[in-house]
């Protein structure tokens, strides 16, 4: 590690103890803390106020339960001190069941407002009107999205989408009528795109931008010639394979497109810059300080595994609005170096966790 990286990883070291030891005096604050948490500090062995002094301490709580998310009253997890503000409320996925949801005042827009800083001028012109072509609400990725195409000046235009559907479809073993709703958004996609709107960014999920690209070439075109420049996306079905198709077959060299993971608990999560010797691998890392993700051993959730071995994903959410210690991800992957634009470990490969992945039902996204 040079000498200015292993700077920059004592900086963001410091500055994640930093945001560890602010937020939880925050949520655990008598006054204006979070009911949950101030519900919760009365079953712990020790006092989140005096006894939690970096980030490792963090490790004191309990692993998370994430039922504890499904139901209400939605906003037990948010501090009283936003109480009296304009909120919204999220679900963070789930297709049976009561679903887990969050409440948020601004996180949303904060973490893609961050995200906007990464994106460059050139491959997201500013001004540009974009294409959100995702899920709809409940989920905040429209609003987020959205949100990210004002603050860079430009009109989001969306199209309607209902996953839960098209897992309802497939889990009946109904793959035409899955087939048809997947017909029906793409067909939504097309018509905004060759109406006049001067698009030229874009967000989309990799099976809907690349169904996005076969319909466009069924009807003589590309998505370069209808005028798209730049598209994240995201999703663990962003692959090093796909990655090298979408580039080479689907784009072409006119397009950028650059990856992302995340979720409604952790934000956005970048991917390293696109390097070829890297042979199209990604790497994520995680929006610090706002939320960290340590490649934890699968037997041991106390334990980060060394660079390159392969652990579950252990997340950590440090905003003012939702503190999660230890919430385990669905997710697996290799845990990465630090970078000099994200300088702190990363997480590569990510895919579902292989004990739940026999039992998850993908949809149309």
């Amino acid at each position: 590690m040079s000498d200015q990286l292993g700077q920059l990883c004592s900086d963001a070291r410091k500055a994640l103890d930093e945001q560890a030891v602010r937020i939880v005096q925050l949520h655990f604050d008598p006054e204006l803390g979070a009911p949950y948490w101030l519900e919760k500090a009365k079953e712990l062995d020790f006092n989140p106020l005096t006894d939690v002094k970096c980030f490792d301490d963090l490790k004191k709580f309990p692993l998370f339960e994430d039922d504890a998310l499904r139901g209400g009253p939605v906003q037990r997890f948010l501090p009283k001190k936003w109480h009296g503000d304009h909120k919204y409320t999220f679900e963070t996925g789930g297709t049976t069941g009561v679903p887990k949801s969050r409440c948020v005042v601004r996180d949303h827009f904060i973490d893609y407002e961050e995200f906007s800083k990464t994106l460059s001028d050139e491959d997201f012109p500013p001004g540009s009107n974009w294409l959100m072509l995702g899920p709809s609400g409940p989920r905040r990725l429209r609003l987020a999205v959205e949100h990210l195409c004002q603050v860079r000046g430009g009109i989001c235009f969306c199209v309607d989408l209902d996953p839960r559907w098209v897992v309802k479809l497939l889990k009946k073993g109904d793959v035409e009528g899955a087939k048809a709703y997947a017909d029906h958004v793409i067909d939504q996609a097309y018509t905004v795109l060759t109406a006049g709107h001067d698009i030229k960014c874009m967000f989309a999920t990799p099976k809907l931008l690349e169904a996005l690209a076969m319909r466009l070439l069924d009807e003589g075109t590309s998505i370069a010639e209808i005028g798209i420049k730049g598209i994240f996306a995201g999703g663990t079905e962003f692959t090093p394979q796909w990655y090298r198709f979408c580039k080479e077959e689907l784009l072409g060299p006119d397009v950028f497109v650059t990856p992302t993971y995340g979720n409604t608990l952790m934000g956005l999560a970048c991917g390293k810059p696109f390097d070829p010797a890297d042979d199209y691998k990604i790497t994520y890392y995680a929006p610090q300080p706002r939320a960290a993700i340590e490649v934890v051993d699968f037997d041991d959730y106390s334990k980060v595994v060394d660079y390159g071995a392969t652990g579950r994903v252990k997340l950590t959410t440090l905003t003012d609005e939702l503190f999660i210690p230890g919430f385990m991800e669905r997710d697996e992957g290799e845990r990465e170096k630090p970078h000099m634009k994200y300088p702190w470990d990363g997480i590569s490969g990510t895919r579902p966790f292989h004990v739940f992945a026999k039992k998850t039902t993908v949809g149309v996204y």
